[in-house]
């Protein structure tokens, strides 16, 4: 009976769960898709993405020679000890920093489509974080909740992204069985922002922006001065168009009732007037749609990445 109770568990259905094994599996995707030579980023203006010219200079890997490679790389202990001509490959050195800032907040415990928005936002920052530690650059989160933050200090390797995939699932564990209804404002957290990254590193947050605090853009304004911000609006698509019909509704407080959705009824956010408010900040953003899922989420990670 144990067994079955817990197969039933609606916090263990896909979408509402947040898998650390899910997200560690991400790194196949991450690394697939188009190459960003030729795109722009939808949203991001002046976002046009090129790639460097030359080798890198950091040590990558050690090889077999083939026709074609570079003599000037031959790495000579590898070559001796085999017999047969080895040569040293190298990547761009990109010392980059990169906090993800993931919002678990009550109002992100909320989906109508394939999955919560929470869980849409962990995948989409995952993704991203797979490509950053891919291109030799360190990771680290922050998650806001309603309770403590969670932190996960930058560092580099499968072994940060270990670190991290699995902070945000155990966060997301305790933010699905919290007691708490409100949402404190993300302001609270983004202050840990300043002891996490130097001046000159990158923070990317993925959030709905609900109940952000009302110095919310006057913090972005002075974060953005020393480090480059980008958002990820994390959209659900009944907040985008709203079926006509009613709808049942529980305030926090308790009280319950239903609201009539007519033909003409408006989007309960206008997500392209937030993202104009954040470019007024020096903020740049991009909107993510829960109901698209990881494989679309994909190529917007990739160009994004190509710009931090």
């Amino acid at each position: 009976m144990a067994g079955s109770a817990a197969a039933t568990d609606p916090l263990e259905t896909p979408g509402i769960h947040l898998s650390g094994a899910g997200l560690m599996s991400l790194r196949h995707l991450a690394r697939r898709g188009v190459s960003p030579s030729t795109k722009t980023i939808a949203g991001l203006p002046g976002g046009i993405v090129t790639r460097k010219r030359g080798r890198g200079s950091e040590p990558d890997d050690v090889r077999l020679w083939s026709e074609g490679d570079d003599r000037r790389f031959i790495d000579r202990n590898a070559t001796a000890r085999t017999g047969e001509l080895h040569v040293r490959t190298h990547h761009d050195e990109r010392d980059r920093a990169v906090v993800l800032l993931a919002d678990f907040r009550p109002s992100m415990l909320f989906g109508t489509r394939r999955a919560l928005r929470s869980v849409a936002g962990a995948e989409a920052l995952a993704l991203l974080g797979w490509r950053i530690v891919g291109d030799g650059g360190r990771i680290g989160l922050i998650v806001a909740s309603a309770g403590e933050p969670a932190v996960v200090r930058p560092t580099g390797g499968e072994r940060a992204m270990t670190a991290v995939t699995g902070a945000l699932a155990h966060a997301h564990a305790a933010a699905l069985t919290s007691t708490a209804k409100d949402d404190p404002p993300l302001t609270d957290t983004l202050a840990l922002v300043r002891s996490l990254l130097p001046s000159g590193g990158h923070l990317v947050i993925a959030t709905a922006l609900d109940a952000p605090g009302p110095e919310l853009e006057s913090l972005l304004t002075a974060l953005a001065e020393r480090l480059s911000i980008r958002l990820l609006l994390v959209s659900d698509a009944f907040e985008r168009t709203r079926p006509p019909g009613f709808y049942p509704y529980a305030r926090p407080d308790g009280r319950r009732g239903t609201i009539e959705a007519g033909r003409t009824a408006r989007p309960t956010v206008d997500t392209e007037e937030r993202l104009a408010r954040l470019h007024a900040c020096g903020v740049e953003g991009l909107r993510i749609d829960v109901e698209a899922g990881p494989e679309s989420y994909a190529p917007l990670m990739e160009r994004l990445d190509a710009v931090l």
